[in-house]
C-alpha cells in the first residue's frame, strides 16, 4: 500500500504532468476551392488567423489545350477559428503570377511577378492588404526586377524575413555560365527598402556550387550555407560526374565583404547535413553531422558551432562522436512505483529491453540520410537539437493500354514521389558544447505521392535554395517550444502507442487518414520524455504537423482530406502550451 507522501508526490507529479500538457482546439471544417492545390497559415493576430489558399486559374483557351497562371485565395478565420471571409484576387492578378501571401510583422502583403519576353525581364510586386476585409490596401509597388543577358540564364529568388522577424529579405540570383553570385536587399515594415543591393560572389564554378541556406542576422550579418561539388572521372576517361565534397559557410558584412569562414574540414571529416539558426540576442548557431568516410553509410558525429554575430568569430566549437551507444533509456512514467505493483516483465517486453541493449553495446552509428529539423535555445544556455532520418526517391511505372474500333494502342506513364521519414533523434548539447542526453524516438512513416513529373531534393545540384516545396504533407513532425519543454507533434500508427526507444517493434504508418496524432512532450533539462495519443485522424480532416507554423506561442496545423468526388475538406487546428 502506498504511504502518504508517496500518494502526494505521485499526485503532484500527475497535476504537473497534465499542467504541462498542450491543448488543442479544431476548428470547423469548410471546403477549399474546386481546383486548389495547398493551404497554409499565413499570419496571426488577435483576431484571428489568415490561411493562404493557392489555386491555379485558367487565362486562355485553345482547340488542343489550354494555358493557367496561379492565383490565391485569403482566408480570414475569427478567434474561435470559424471562416470570417474569402477573398480571391483573381481581377487584381491579371497580367501577373501570383506568388504568395507574406507577413512583416503585423501587416500581410500579396506579392505578384510579371515576365516580359520581349524584355526578358522578370518584376517582383507587392501590394499592403487589409486584413480586416482582404481588400487591398493600396497600389502594387515594385520590390525589384531582374534581366537575362542570354536566354539561357535562370532568375531565381526568396523572400523571406530576417532573424528576428522585423524586416524582409529578398535573396536572388540570375545565374548563367560563369556566373555565381547573389544579391542580398533589406526592407522595412513598410517594404521600403533598407540601403543598397548587397552583393555576394564566389570563386566556385556554378555547377559545383548548391546554396542551401540564407541567414539574414539580427545585427545585418549575411550568412551563405552552401554545398560544394568536384568533378569525379567515370569508368570511361570521358565519362564524368559531380561528387559532394563538402560544405562551404561564409559570412559577409552588411556591404557584401566576406568577414569569415567557418572551418568545415575537420580532421579529416565530411559533412553530410548542416543547420544554420540565430534567435534575437543569441549567438549564431552552426550545426552539422559528420562521417568519418567521404561516402560513409553512417554518421559518426555531430559538430555544433556557436558564433559570435557581431564579429563573425567562432566562440566555441563542439566536436562529438555519435552512436546508440550513447542513447538513454527511455523511462515509462506510468509505470508502477512499488514492487507490489510491479508486473512481471512480459516475454515480449523482455526480448526488446535485450535488443535495445544489444545495440548499445555495439555502437551503431546513425544513418547518413539523418536530417536535422529544428534546434532550440534552453533557459540553462543550451541547445536541444531535432533532427529525423529523412529519404526521397522517384519511380515511373509504364503501362500499355490496348486500342479499340481499330485505333492504336498507347502508353501509360505514371511518376510516383516517395517519402520515407523515419527515427527521430533528440540530442542536448550543454553551454560548455558536451553532450547532456541523446535519445531516438523510432518510427516508420512512408508517404507516396503521385502524379508528378519532376523530382527536387535528394543529392542532385541545382538552386536548392530557391526551391522548396510543401511535401510530405502527413508525415514528418512539428514542434513548439514551451519553456523547459518541447512539444512534437506527429502522425503514427495506433499500434505505437507504446514504443518509446530502439529495439522495440514498430509498425509502418503509410494509410495516414487512419492514423492517430502523437504529442511526445520532452523535458529539455533530462532528455525524459512521454508520448500520449493527441487526438485520431479518423475524427479530423488528416493532420498536417510538418507543415505547421509557428505564430506567437501557438503551433497551427491544417487538416486536409482530398476527395475524389467533391471538394476537399479542411480543417485548422490551434496548439497551446502552458508553463
Amino acid at each position: 500500500m502506498k504511504t502518504l507522501p508517496a500518494l502526494l508526490a505521485a499526485t503532484l507529479l500527475a497535476l504537473t504532468a497534465f499542467s504541462q500538457a498542450p491543448k488543442i482546439v479544431w476548428g470547423n471544417e469548410f471546403k477549399m476551392s474546386k481546383g486548389s492545390t495547398d493551404l497554409q497559415v499565413v499570419l496571426s493576430d488577435n483576431s484571428g488567423v489568415y490561411l493562404q489558399e493557392s489555386h491555379a486559374v485558367l487565362t486562355s483557351y485553345f482547340v488542343i489545350g489550354a494555358t493557367t497562371r496561379q492565383s490565391a485565395t485569403l482566408v480570414k478565420l475569427d478567434k474561435n477559428l470559424a471562416e470570417q471571409y474569402r477573398n480571391d484576387f483573381n481581377k487584381e492578378l491579371r497580367g501577373k503570377e501570383f506568388d504568395r501571401f507574406f507577413a512583416v510583422q503585423d501587416k500581410l502583403y500579396i506579392l505578384a511577378t510579371d515576365y516580359s519576353r520581349r524584355e526578358k525581364t522578370l518584376t517582383l510586386f507587392a501590394a499592403r492588404v487589409d486584413k480586416g476585409t482582404g481588400d487591398l490596401a493600396g497600389d502594387w509597388a515594385q520590390l525589384a526586377s531582374w534581366q537575362k543577358e542570354e536566354k539561357s540564364d535562370a532568375i531565381h529568388y526568396k523572400v523571406s524575413t530576417n532573424a528576428d522577424s522585423t524586416n524582409l529579405i529578398l535573396v536572388s540570383s540570375v545565374q548563367g555560365t560563369g556566373r555565381n553570385s547573389y544579391q542580398v536587399q533589406l526592407f522595412d515594415i513598410n517594404l521600403k527598402a533598407l540601403g543598397g543591393t548587397v552583393n555576394v560572389s564566389n570563386e566556385f564554378d556554378p555547377k559545383t556550387f548548391q546554396l542551401e541556406d540564407v541567414l539574414y542576422t539580427s545585427n545585418k550579418k549575411i550568412v551563405l550555407v552552401g554545398r560544394r561539388y568536384e568533378y569525379q572521372e567515370g569508368k570511361r576517361k570521358k565519362d564524368k560526374f559531380l561528387d559532394f565534397v563538402n560544405y562551404n559557410i561564409r559570412i559577409y558584412d552588411s556591404k557584401g565583404k566576406q568577414q569569415n569562414e567557418v572551418n568545415t574540414e575537420i580532421n579529416g571529416k565530411w559533412l553530410v547535413s548542416t543547420k544554420v539558426l540565430q534567435e534575437p540576442d543569441k549567438d549564431l548557431v552552426i550545426a552539422a553531422f559528420y562521417s568519418n568516410e567521404k561516402k560513409g553509410k553512417n554518421i559518426d558525429g555531430l559538430l555544433v558551432q556557436r558564433i559570435d554575430p557581431n564579429t563573425g568569430s567562432v566562440v566555441t566549437t563542439s566536436q562529438k562522436e555519435i552512436n546508440t551507444s550513447l542513447i538513454t533509456a527511455a523511462e515509462d512514467e506510468n509505470a508502477a512505483t512499488t514492487d507490489d505493483e510491479k508486473d512481471e516483465e512480459s516475454r515480449k517486453e523482455r526480448k526488446e529491453r535485450e535488443k535495445f541493449d544489444k545495440i548499445k553495446d555495439e555502437g551503431e552509428g546513425f544513418s547518413r540520410y539523418m536530417r536535422f529539423k529544428n534546434i532550440f535555445y534552453t533557459p540553462d544556455q543550451g541547445l536541444v537539437i531535432l533532427a529525423e532520418k529523412y529519404y526521397q526517391y522517384t519511380y515511373t511505372t509504364t503501362q500499355y493500354n490496348n486500342g479499340f474500333n481499330g485505333m492504336p494502342g498507347s502508353w501509360t506513364y505514371s511518376t510516383y514521389t516517395v517519402y520515407e521519414t523515419g527515427d527521430l533523434m533528440m540530442c542536448k548539447i550543454d553551454a560548455g558544447g558536451n553532450i547532456g542526453w541523446l535519445n531516438v524516438l523510432p518510427k516508420e512513416q512512408r508517404e507516396v505521392i503521385g502524379g508528378s513529373t519532376t523530382s527536387y531534393g535528394g543529392f542532385s545540384v541545382g538552386s536548392y535554395y530557391f526551391f522548396t516545396y510543401d511535401r510530405p504533407f502527413y508525415s514528418g513532425f512539428g514542434a513548439l517550444q514551451n519553456g523547459n519543454n518541447i512539444h512534437i507533434v506527429f502522425n503514427d500508427h495506433a499500434a505505437n502507442a507504446g514504443v518509446l526507444q530502439l529495439g522495440q517493434r514498430i509498425k509502418k504508418e503509410t494509410y495516414f487518414r487512419h492514423s492517430d496524432c502523437f504529442n511526445l512532450t520532452l523535458d529539455a533539462t533530462t532528455g525524459k520524455y512521454t508520448r500520449k495519443v493527441f487526438f485520431s485522424n479518423k475524427d479530423v480532416p488528416t493532420a498536417m504537423p510538418r507543415m505547421g507554423a509557428i505564430v506567437g506561442n501557438s503551433l497551427y496545423i491544417v487538416g486536409r482530406d482530398d476527395r475524389i468526388f467533391g471538394r476537399t475538406k479542411v480543417a485548422v487546428a490551434k496548439i497551446t502550451a502552458d508553463n
